[in-house]
């Protein structure tokens, strides 16, 4: 288990637990006056807002918190953007969105052989922008959440490995999977927990390089949502165990192909990760590239 700086009595688990439903609440109260300056502003657009404000203040309030709680003098270090430089932040986040379409080629290839999708291939800029947006947008900010400080809060708190099933099981939680019918809400929350745990696996592989969670999780939004909504025409009829739970807008992630694909790529990351390590402990190799190859936030 990480330990807090010399003289840090860490984290207390009610201020882990209410930081971001505070920081939530303020984003979404400082975003209500902007109803008078724009009245003609929907409430999904007021809702948009807020959340804006709300990261906004996570980037603010972060590294004050990493370095009065955890002790930690390099924050951003800690959180994974800026660990191993520019170049090596890149050549993950390329290798992150790389992964995301290694993931979703073989679901599109899949729907379209089996006659359950059809090849529509309708881009257009405004679509690309928006699938981008998404790209860099969820993927940082649920990243930088989720892998970045919830991860490293918990394993100030806990072991390690419950550390690394509790934050994917709360990032699972936090997703409207309870919406659905019960079988498939607990399917896409299953792929959701498999995510969670592929993503913390991607940047303890990368040695506490966030960006490419990043990627692969930006990449998966981002590319569905190009794929669904230009690439691509789902059948009515396409079976949700297969294809993903949703009515108009499928979540690949609670079928079948979604468990399939996340399932294998978390193992080869742990097959990874186990040789890595076995390597490092070798005497050639020295103790040394064991702590940087198996390093976590």
């Amino acid at each position: 288990m990480s330990e807090p700086a010399a003289g840090r009595a860490g984290p207390h688990p009610l201020g882990t637990l209410l930081y971001v439903p505070l920081l939530y609440g303020a984003g979404w109260l400082l975003s209500r006056p902007l109803a008078l300056v724009a009245a003609n502003w929907r409430p999904d657009q007021l809702d948009l807002a807020g959340l804006g404000i709300t990261l906004a203040l996570l980037l603010l309030t972060l590294p004050l918190r990493l370095r009065r709680v955890w002790g930690d003098s390099h924050p951003w270090q800690r959180l994974g953007l800026t660990a191993g430089g520019g170049l090596a932040g890149s050549r993950g986040f390329l290798q992150g969105v790389g992964l995301a379409a290694a993931l979703l080629a073989p679901v599109a290839g899949v729907l379209l052989l089996g006659g359950q999708a059809q090849w529509r291939g309708a881009l257009s800029p405004a679509l690309v922008a928006n699938g981008l947006a998404l790209l860099l947008g969820v993927g940082f900010a649920e990243e930088l959440l989720f892998r970045g400080w919830l991860w490293g809060e918990l394993e100030l708190l806990l072991p390690k490995r419950r550390a690394l099933g509790l934050q994917a099981l709360l990032f699972a939680l936090v997703h409207p999977w309870y919406r659905l019918p019960p079988a498939t809400g607990l399917a896409l929350l299953g792929g959701l927990t498999l995510l969670g745990l592929a993503l913390a696996q991607l940047r303890r592989h990368q040695a506490g390089n966030l960006w490419g969670a990043i990627g692969l999780h930006g990449g998966l939004v981002g590319g569905w949502f190009v794929l669904q909504k230009g690439v691509l025409e789902l059948r009515a009829g396409a079976p949700a165990w297969l294809v993903g739970p949703g009515e108009g807008d499928v979540n690949p992630i609670g079928g079948l192909l979604g468990w399939l694909g996340l399932g294998l790529l978390l193992a080869g990351l742990r097959w990874r990760q186990r040789v890595a390590v076995a390597r490092a402990r070798r005497p050639s190799t020295g103790a040394c590239s064991a702590s940087s190859n198996g390093a976590t936030p």
